[in-house]
This record gives C-alpha cells, sequence and structure tokens, in this order.
C-alpha cells in the first residue's frame, strides 16, 4: 500500500532475459479468482514468440466461484478474501510450493488511458540513458490526477529533430528528444481495497496489470500486436477492451456491464432462479438467431412458492431475444467509446474476444457484423501446462499475468528519492548482479 502514497500501483521489476523466474498471479474477477504459478524460463530468440524472451510453463492452477466483488471491484472484504485464498491454496497444491507475492489483474475502477508528450534537450550529441530518462519524467509528472491511480506508463515512440516514429533512440544523434506516454490509470479507492483485499490474505503484491492489456499479452499473434488489433474481454461485471498497434499498448477503456447482466435478462423474464439463468446461458443462450430457433425447446424449474408445479418451457428463440439485445448493448458502448477515443481505425482492424462470455454462442459474429471487422476467440498463446479446462479464453487475463514480466521492462518508472554517490553506486551494482546471474 505505500506505493499508492504516490498513486502510483506496484510496479514490477524488469525480468532479465538471462534469468528463470517462479511466478505466481491472481486474476480476481467478478464471477471467477484465478491462481496461477508458472516457470520462466529464457529461450534463443529463434525460438521465443514474437516479443517475448521467455518459455512460460504452468506448475499450478487454482480457480474457485469469486464472492464479495461487484463490477471487479471489492464489495464484501471477507468472501473475497476466502476466494482468493482458496484459490491460492488449490494452487500451492497442485505446484508443491508455498508462495509469498503475486502480480495481480485489476478490471474494474473505471479503466482510462490518457497521452502525454514532452521534448528535453539534450546533454551531448548523442543520446544517452540519462536523456532518456529525463523525457519520460517530464512526460510522467501530470499523469497522476485527483482519484486515480497509474497502473502502467508505457513509451510509445520517441521524436529526435524532426524524425518520428523512432523505438530506441540510444547512441543516435540529435538535439531535441521527445516522447509519446501511453499511462494506464483507474480509480484510487478501488484499487486499494483490491490491495488491502490481497494483503489481508497475506500475500505482497509485485504489480497491478490492467486486465485487458494481460489478455493482449497472452491471447495476440506478435503479427496482431504489430498490425493493429482489440482485444475485448467480456467479464461477468465488466467488459473492458486494449487497442495494440505497432507492438504497443495504445489504449484502454472498459464499461461496468458484462455476461452477469445477460444472465439477470434472463432470470427476470424466465422468472427463474439465478443459478438456473447462468447455467441456461452457459448451455444454451446465443446472440444470433437462426431459423430452427422457435422448435428448439428447453425446460427450465420453476422458483418455489410462485404456486407452478410444472417446469417452463422455453423455445431457444425466445432465450435469444433476450440474450441479444444486451450482447449488443455492451458491443455498442464500447464502440462508441472507443470511437470517441480515435480508437476505431487501423488499431482495430480485428477484433479478438478473451473472457469467459466470449464463448456466448455468436458472440464472435455478432461483434465482427457490429465493428464491420474480422473477429476471433483469444486462447492464451505460448503458455505450456494449460489442462484443456484452462486453455479456453477464460483464462487468458491469468495467463498473460504470467507472460508480462517480459514485458516490464517497457514501461517507465518514476525515479525513486536520491541516494549518495556510493549508495547509487552500489544500486547499480546490485542491480547488475541480480540481472545478469
Amino acid at each position: 500500500m505505500n506505493a499508492l502514497l504516490r498513486r502510483v500501483a506496484p510496479r514490477l521489476r524488469p525480468l532479465s532475459p538471462r534469468r528463470s523466474a517462479i511466478v505466481a498471479v491472481l486474476d480476481i474477477g467478478t464471477s471467477k479468482v484465478t491462481c496461477l504459478i508458472g516457470r520462466l524460463k529464457p529461450v534463443a530468440e529463434d525460438e521465443a514468440m514474437a516479443g517475448r524472451s521467455h518459455a512460460v510453463e504452468v506448475l499450478g492452477l487454482g480457480y474457485t466461484r469469486a464472492e464479495g466483488l461487484k463490477a471487479g471491484m471489492i464489495a464484501d472484504l471477507a468472501p473475497a478474501e476466502e476466494a482468493i485464498l482458496n484459490a491460492v491454496d488449490m494452487a500451492e497444491r497442485a505446484a508443491g510450493m508455498e508462495i509469498a507475492a503475486v502480480l495481480v489483474a485489476f478490471g474494474g475502477g473505471r479503466l482510462g488511458s490518457e497521452s502525454f508528450t514532452a521534448s528535453v534537450r539534450l546533454n551531448g550529441p548523442r543520446v544517452e540513458e540519462g536523456d532518456i530518462g529525463r523525457v519520460l519524467d517530464a512526460a510522467s509528472q501530470h499523469s497522476v490526477r485527483g482519484g486515480r491511480a497509474v497502473l502502467h506508463s508505457l513509451p510509445v515512440a520517441y521524436k529526435l529533430d524532426q524524425t518520428s516514429g523512432i523505438r530506441d533512440p540510444r547512441g543516435m544523434l540529435g538535439k531535441a528528444l521527445s516522447v509519446d506516454l501511453h499511462v494506464i490509470t483507474t480509480e484510487l479507492a478501488a484499487l486499494k481495497n483490491l490491495m488491502l483485499c490481497v494483503e489481508r490474505c497475506h500475500l505482497s503484491i509485485e504489480g497491478v496489470i490492467a486486465a485487458p492489456y494481460a489478455a493482449g499479452l497472452a491471447a495476440l499473434t506478435g503479427d496482431e500486436a504489430e498490425l493493429g488489433a482489440t482485444v475485448v474481454d467480456f467479464g461477468a461485471g465488466t467488459t473492458t477492451a486494449a487497442v495494440f498497434a505497432g507492438g504497443h499498448c495504445l489504449h484502454v477503456d472498459g464499461i461496468a456491464i458484462g455476461s452477469h447482466h445477460i444472465t439477470m435478462d434472463l432470470a427476470r423474464g424466465l422468472a427463474i432462479r439465478i443459478p438456473e439463468a447462468e447455467r441456461l446461458k452457459t448451455l444454451h443462450a446465443a446472440v444470433l438467431a437462426s431459423a430452427s430457433d422457435e422448435h428448439k425447446m428447453i425446460t427450465t424449474p420453476v422458483i418455489e412458492g410462485t404456486g407452478r408445479e410444472a417446469p417452463n418451457a422455453t423455445s431457444l428463440g425466445q432465450i435469444v431475444r433476450m440474450a441479444s439485445p444486451r450482447a449488443e448493448e455492451i458491443l455498442e458502448m464500447l464502440r462508441e467509446r472507443l470511437r470517441a477515443a480515435d480508437m476505431l481505425g487501423p488499431a482495430s482492424r480485428r477484433l479478438v474476444l478473451t473472457g469467459a462470455a466470449a464463448e456466448l454462442t455468436g458472440l464472435v459474429e455478432l461483434a465482427g457484423r457490429m465493428f464491420k471487422t474480422t473477429a476471433r476467440l483469444g486462447r492464451p498463446l505460448g503458455v505450456m501446462g494449460l489442462g484443456d479446462e484452462a486453455r479456453t479464453p477464460a483464462f487468458a487475463v491469468a495467463s498473460g499475468l504470467l507472460v508480462y514480466p517480459q514485458f516490464a521492462g517497457h514501461e517507465h518508472f518514476e525515479p525513486r528519492r536520491r541516494l549518495s554517490r556510493d549508495g547509487n553506486y552500489l544500486i547499480r551494482v546490485g542491480r547488475w548482479l541480480q540481472e545478469s546471474f
């Protein structure tokens, strides 16, 4: 919680391409809490996926029904803690080890994006590491706003004098260096409560990662991240999106409506219990109608105390007519938010759907129609050791958290309190030893 004194979420230190690591992660969603424990092992460049330096192997998996959460945020500490402890215990038993620290995904708190640009004069003829640090610090000065906390500070591109679109300016000649910085933020109060809940489970937090960003790291191919794609993560209480292009995450957004709203629409419309409506949605619901829907009948139990004993008989067509308006509303709201942010251009030429609700029959086709682009399901890529039950869109965020340490070095870390020259020297030596061996 101390990191939040500066309104900056905990940041994971970069992982050296030469080091192996054991990583534990938590995806705390509205309907499901997932814990993964994985091993990251360095691999040769020609063996790694684009942008990655390590192979990822899952050692332990645990997941359980979430309690005490609403719209991706903590609503009741005690049941939320119990769900986290249960998921962690399952993963620890499967991996045969105990964990003390985790990376955490966050999809609530009204995720948002801001862009900042800054420019500095070079101290010498060439761009040095210090020049890059100065321009990033300058761009970060105004990134923290009232009531918000920074999750990520991602340099998108550099400009040296009149030459733009530079990815790495180190060693290049010039006079003035500029940077475009993408900052992902969330509500400070919501983040504090999430961190409090995790820390009450006797776990320290190594980093907090925006859920759609993590989903993109797991589900996108290198070409998709480079040419442009939008990841839409359909959760139970929220639907979030991350826009990628040029190998960078350019924008993040979300709305507090998810697949649980479809469940509630079915429960109200058919007068059935919420667990039955969830089961009906999972097994039978669709969001695109077909000619045979009216002839397919589905029985649903009635609510006790209504005076009716015989089960209800409902056509699949009626279920589709209840589910599709809400799915269309979610996609339309997200599309309009991306349009307002000018993110419906080349970066959205492909849509990748993750989250458990992404497998709702017809949703991929509906999303493609509404966004007027190609769409596909997004499953974890390049993550070994996932069983068939976890190699699905529902586990994309958790898998992306295991991938994330390879990308932590792309982010900008705000400077810490200055120390003496001897202290700085010792820190540099210690960091070199840590990253080299």
